[in-house]
């Protein structure tokens, strides 16, 4: 029987849906460790905020629909000070249509083929994805700060989004031809889903990249990149086969922890401590997750908010969200407190925060 746990505070709200969740996907045949993280909450009859191990076998659909859905993020050569929030506002549009840029040559340039290629390619996508310019409210670790080569007064831009309709296709493609039946890992079909997979994540991480540069562009700017992260994936781990479903890496260097558009974002460090780190399945919350689901958002909010009322923060940011129905459901009521889920980490010995991020401009989507 798998070795199941959650890691949260008894401060922390977690739904019952989605321990029970998590409880039943740890019975799969050959999941031998499931881990839940503070953001844990019920989806699709998987939780989202989780990590699962194995050393004998790999569930395509416990990695999802979107494979590579991560975070990058850039330090723009913008001065916060300088940055003005009505004039980028205006000059953020054309944004959700396809990418007019070579992408056959960019796609070869990461080994992959120009087929796919397509529409999709550098944009964000519906659903809680986003790009965000964000000042730098507060540094708590000065010396991971600088030597990460961040400045406090230059602007930052968080880029969330994933691989778009080719992880859907790799999901539904294995989904026909073996359900949801756990692959063995010795065998040919896990590797061409393997395969498959790794094509998504190589996407994914270029689509993040488009993204970047069609933003940077419409603001005048240019960007170093300073991570780059993925949410949903598969990969070796400690002689098996980690699956990560809305959980960030804590094994790849600094990680940025996003609130939801109206609170702060946490830059922070993995701590060292490999009983900890072992104990989590070396993840972090991707997120503060969600509280409500989306439907339920919506009915909450619609009556007691004015879609404009929603494009101005508490903190002083804008959201660019012309959708009338995902305005509501992607909403800061609709998540979980951030501060806690952070505080959950730290209080667990898996990181340190080195930095708060304070969101100017949520981007979502303009209307079509």
């Amino acid at each position: 029987m798998a070795n199941v746990r959650v890691i949260a505070s008894d401060k922390s709200w977690i739904e019952q849906s989605a321990i029970d969740q998590l409880n039943q996907t740890a019975t799969l045949k050959g999941i031998e460790e499931a881990v839940g993280l503070p953001d844990l909450h019920a989806g699709r009859g998987i939780p989202i905020g989780a990590a699962f191990w194995s050393t004998t076998h790999a569930y395509p659909h416990l990695v999802g629909n979107d494979i590579g859905c991560g975070m990058a993020l850039w330090q723009t050569d913008i001065r916060t000070k300088k940055f003005k929030l009505d004039r980028a506002v205006k000059r953020l549009t054309d944004l959700d249509g396809p990418w007019s840029g070579d992408q056959a040559s960019r796609l070869a340039e990461i080994g992959l083929p120009a087929e796919l290629g397509g529409d999709a390619l550098g944009t964000i996508g519906g659903g809680n994805h986003f790009a965000e310019f964000l000042a730098v409210e507060d540094v708590f670790c000065e010396h991971k700060f600088t030597a990460g080569g961040f400045e406090v007064a230059c602007a930052m831009l968080l880029v969330h989004s994933g691989s778009r309709g080719l992880g859907q296709a790799t999901l539904e493609s294995h989904l026909r031809q073996s359900g949801t039946s756990g692959l063995e890992v010795n065998g040919d079909a896990f590797a061409a889903y393997r395969d498959r997979h790794d094509q998504a994540m190589n996407w994914a991480e270029l689509n993040r990249q488009i993204i970047a540069e069609r933003f940077l562009d419409r603001l005048n700017a240019s960007g170093d990149r300073k991570l780059d992260i993925f949410h949903n994936s598969l990969t070796p781990h400690n002689d098996g086969w980690l699956h990560r479903k809305g959980a960030a890496p804590a094994d790849k260097g600094l990680v940025v922890i996003p609130g939801s558009r109206g609170t702060m974002s946490y830059l922070v460090s993995p701590t060292n401590n490999a009983e900890k780190m072992n104990h989590a399945l070396h993840s972090l919350a991707h997120g503060a997750g969600r509280k409500w689901a989306r439907s339920d958002a919506k009915a909450k909010l619609s009556n007691r908010y004015k879609q404009s009322e929603l494009e101005r923060t508490e903190l002083g940011g804008r959201v660019i969200c012309e959708d009338k129905n995902l305005i509501f459901e992607e909403a800061p009521q609709a998540y979980k407190n951030i501060e806690g889920v952070i505080a959950d980490l730290v209080e667990a010995g898996l990181i340190e925060v080195v930095a708060v991020l304070r969101p100017m401009i949520s981007y979502k989507m303009r209307r079509a």
